[in-house]
């Protein structure tokens, strides 16, 4: 199935319609995806980064799971398939996903999907519009980045707290140096170099196509982001989706936050859901970069609204306060997601050929 699962769109795949060798697997992904070419012009692929995803899902053996997923970011214009990071814009998807290829059974009216990550091992509730025991996809709900309106799907992420790095915050402070200028590495669900955009001399409020034409930013940018992800304990990150940057500034449009994210090197027409909690939290803790940027009301319920260059995406946040560093009981959002085709893809017929 193509499904549209948030701001994103990917491929969604029975795990047991896949190869089981990962070599024979990921060739066999990027001839579907067209990769790598910079428009994926002979394959399902959009040419873009958010249109270059993978779901690849099946029923789950753990008590109080009902499928497994694991997420692949297929790059499109090399020949990479990683799938260390997560992403729940096409998490949003498998809920209608499983349903509609009965792996769950529907419930009148709703029917909650709980969803392993494995990619993080995160677990996620969703819950998806089944008016008369089928998968709605009509709705009120609106997302910025996404035209008209859905039926909503309800996300509940359940301790994603250092679901890649192992920690909240990786580097074990809530700041630090990196080639001179004072970030936040943070990973909840996530992970995210927070960086002042005035820091880098610039607004924070530049638009997409500005920021994508902006080479000495971008070059800037890689070499923090390596120097980051080495100090979050993720290695040499070259070649890697991960971590993802956020320029931030103060919010213009009656947010929390005004964000410009990349994801890593092309500048995100919104924000990712992931990055999008990881940068809510990073506001509520004290002696990030983000304190003083961002505006933040005391409370252990937080309403955070993290402006992008599209609009805004809602996080809810539960915290408990007791610590020194607030912890995340429950992040919860609001996505829409659609089927776009479902049937049968053709790879090239010499992918497994070098």
């Amino acid at each position: 199935m193509l499904i549209r699962g948030g701001t994103s769109k990917g491929a969604y795949f029975l795990k047991s319609d896949l190869p089981e060798s990962r070599e024979e697997r990921d060739a066999l992904l990027l001839s579907i995806m067209g990769s790598p070419h910079p428009d994926q012009i002979d394959g399902i692929g959009g040419g873009h980064p958010l249109r270059s995803k993978v779901a690849i899902v099946t029923k789950s053996a753990e008590p109080g799971v009902d499928v497994d997923f694991l997420f692949a970011q297929v790059a499109v214009d090399k020949p990479l398939v990683d799938t260390s990071p997560n992403c729940g814009n096409i998490l949003a998807g498998i809920g209608p996903f499983a349903i509609e290829r009965d792996l769950v059974k529907a419930q009148e009216g709703a029917t909650t999907v709980r969803v392993k990550t494995l990619n993080t091992g995160t677990i996620a509730e969703l819950i998806v519009s089944t008016p008369g025991g089928d998968v709605s996809y009509e709705g009120d709900a609106r997302i910025d980045g996404v035209a008209g309106t859905s039926a909503p799907i309800l996300v509940n992420f359940l301790d994603v707290a250092g679901s890649v790095c192992g920690n909240l915050l990786p580097t074990g402070n809530t700041s630090d140096l990196v080639e001179g200028i004072r970030v936040t590495c943070i990973d909840n669900g996530m992970p995210v170099v927070l960086i002042p955009a005035a820091s880098l001399d610039r607004t924070g409020y530049e638009s997409v196509a500005e920021l994508n034409a902006d080479t000495d930013l971008k070059a800037c940018l890689e070499i923090l982001r390596k120097a980051a992800g080495q100090r979050m304990g993720l290695g040499d990150v070259s070649d890697a989706v991960i971590p993802k940057l956020s320029l931030i500034a103060p919010p213009k449009n009656g947010g929390n936050i005004s964000t410009r994210n990349f994801i890593p090197r092309t500048c995100h027409t919104s924000i990712g859901v992931f990055a999008a909690v990881t940068v809510a939290t990073a506001c509520v803790i004290p002696g990030s970069v983000a304190e003083g940027i961002a505006q933040v009301n005391p409370g252990d319920a937080q309403t955070l609204s993290v402006e992008h260059p599209t609009g805004e995406f809602t996080v809810n946040l539960e915290l408990d306060r007791t610590g020194s560093i607030p912890v995340v009981k429950r992040a919860g959002l609001l996505r829409t997601a659609r089927v776009l085709f479902d049937g049968q893809v053709y790879p090239h017929p010499g992918y497994l050929t070098p």
